[in-house]
């Protein structure tokens, strides 16, 4: 399908170097969208069984560190003839979609392709463009004004359906260091999600949810993107937190939903503890694996998800092209299908432990630099949120995302408990409490650039330390007292045991003078002075 005279653009990152997916978008008259998401068709020059695929099958995908890329794919395919580049023709598998104002798909075309992207533009544009209005570049991609708000329009319809079935949108915001020309770290910056971001998520969303629903309802094997009922211990683990927190939850831990989660999240929106409860809430949901089997996807309440938009840095994607040009070009016969039926749980187990290798690698580096960036910074204060409380401390996150362990043994206004269910730290004598999602004013006091760890401790202000010194010689006056008045008491039943001796001497000699005047009184007067020393 040519498609070199559509209008498409790429959207992407100010330094992507990697471009696989394009735009284009069409109103119609009835007021439907015409969307077109075009995705760089590198099954053309990666082979099935050539080295560069048995090189690709075992990176699974590309490592996005710090201050590099390890690319999937050689460079000379990932940036250069598999890449979008603008006014170059270039290679592509296009889903097309008619989709309403309510944003359902009401027809579609997948078909290979071949496309020239018009232009190359970056989500700060877009954002500038959509979001501020910015003079400058509306006059620079005035040609395109009309393009970029129509997806502006769509992106708003596609993110309310999704909001309407359920899906759970964790927008947090993601943290970026910068490094210099050597690698060092130099700053560390928020980065926004703009509409820009946000609208070309939408986009991929969309088609991926429509070419695993094509081939699903046809009965042919492919991998699935799928993402599990959140474990039910740590569910309940969740709502017994949030819970703790003052927030009402529905439904339990083996039958909340989606949508009953998103609201959670909606409404801690803008408070202090949005942080800690995304996170936790996070923290509880299940890994997202690749499987053959259509098991749908919980977070974004979906019935039928895969991986199509990114073959350059995906493996999985790159296996779903195969699988719609095999099907297309070869067939769709019980023969035509077993050849891939008897890899694709191989491919997407393999792909699943690449990820998460790739995902903990990108971690690591961004910790470490993390790190090295703090370690001048010993002794300096900061202000920080509590985002984790165990029984040996408290984790906490700087404003920048840099986060540290703040040990029990550094928190020396009180002795603290650990109070697991309510996952907060209470002292013993002073009752304060330390609990998720509460700002604390924190000194940096350790930062290990060999284990990529941050120490803290807790800045308390003086009058709070004072009332807490207050308050423990208070407590032990008062049991220096108690202990005083045990003592008393002992030495008052010292005295009165001495009293009854005294009384009991004194009965022995009249039972005595008793005993000479009448002997029949003896066992009674005996059986009393028993009684009366066991009292």
């Amino acid at each position: 399908m040519d498609l070199t005279e559509t209008v498409t653009i790429t959207i992407d990152g100010a330094d992507a170097k990697d471009l696989d997916d394009a735009i284009s978008l069409e109103k119609l008259e009835n007021g439907n969208y015409y969307l077109g998401v075009h995705i760089a068709d590198v099954s053309h020059y990666v082979k099935e069984g050539s080295s560069l695929d048995k090189d690709a099958f075992e990176r699974g995908s590309s490592s996005y560190l710090t201050d590099r890329v390890i690319p999937m794919l050689p460079r000379e395919l990932s940036n250069g003839i598999c890449s979008l580049h603008p006014n170059v023709e270039r290679l592509t598998m296009t889903c097309f979609m008619e989709i309403n104002d309510q944003g359902k798909v009401l027809n579609y075309h997948i078909e290979p392709s071949v496309i020239r992207s018009h232009q190359r533009m970056t989500y700060d544009a877009i954002n500038g463009i959509l979001e501020e209005g910015d003079p400058q570049l509306y006059k620079e991609y005035e040609d395109y004004i009309s393009l970029f708000e129509n997806m502006g329009d769509l992106h708003k319809i596609l993110e309310k359906k999704r909001y309407n079935r359920g899906a759970i949108n964790f927008d947090t915001e993601e943290s970026q260091v910068l490094v210099d020309e050597e690698g060092q770290p130099v700053d560390i910056v928020l980065r926004p999600r703009g509409i820009g971001e946000r609208l070309i998520e939408s986009f991929m969303l969309q088609a991926n949810e429509t070419v695993s629903e094509h081939f699903t309802k046809k009965h042919l094997p492919i991998l699935y993107r799928v993402h599990e009922r959140p474990d039910m211990a740590k569910m309940q683990s969740f709502i017994e937190f949030a819970s703790a927190l003052g927030i009402k939850v529905s439904g339990t831990k083996d039958t909340v939903s989606p949508k009953q989660l998103q609201k959670i999240i909606e409404n801690v929106e803008g408070k202090d503890e949005e942080l800690v409860v995304s996170m936790t809430l996070l923290r509880s949901m299940q890994q997202a694996r690749y499987d053959i089997e259509d098991l749908g996807h919980f977070g974004l309440a979906a019935e039928y998800y895969s991986h199509f938009t990114s073959p350059i840095r995906r493996y999985p994607d790159l296996t779903l092209h195969r699988l719609i040009h095999h099907y297309q070009e070869v067939g769709t016969s019980k023969k035509d299908q077993a050849h891939y039926q008897s890899i694709l749980p191989e491919i997407a187990e393999q792909s699943s432990m690449a990820e998460r290798r790739a995902i903990d690698a990108e971690r690591e580096v961004d910790n470490m630099k993390k790190v090295e960036f703090m370690a001048d910074k010993v002794g300096q204060k900061f202000e920080a949120i509590i985002v984790s409380v165990l029984g040996f401390g408290m984790f906490v996150q700087l404003e920048n995302t840099v986060e540290g362990l703040i040990h029990i043994s550094k928190m020396k206004e009180d002795y603290f408990d650990y109070n697991e269910q309510g996952k907060m730290m209470i002292g013993k004598r002073t009752g304060k409490t330390y609990r998720m999602g509460e700002k604390v004013e924190v000194r940096l006091v350790g930062a290990n650039t060999e284990t990529y760890e941050l120490d803290f401790e807790l800045i308390v202000d003086k009058a709070s330390s004072d009332q807490g010194k207050k308050q423990e010689k208070s407590q032990d006056n008062s049991k220096h007292n108690r202990k005083n008045r045990r003592r008393r008491g002992k030495r008052t039943k010292k005295s009165g045991d001495s009293s009854q001796k005294s009384q009991s001497n004194t009965g022995r000699s009249k039972d005595k003078n008793a005993k000479q005047k009448s002997g029949g009184q003896k066992s009674k007067k005996k059986h009393f002075k028993i009684i009366q020393k066991d009292q």
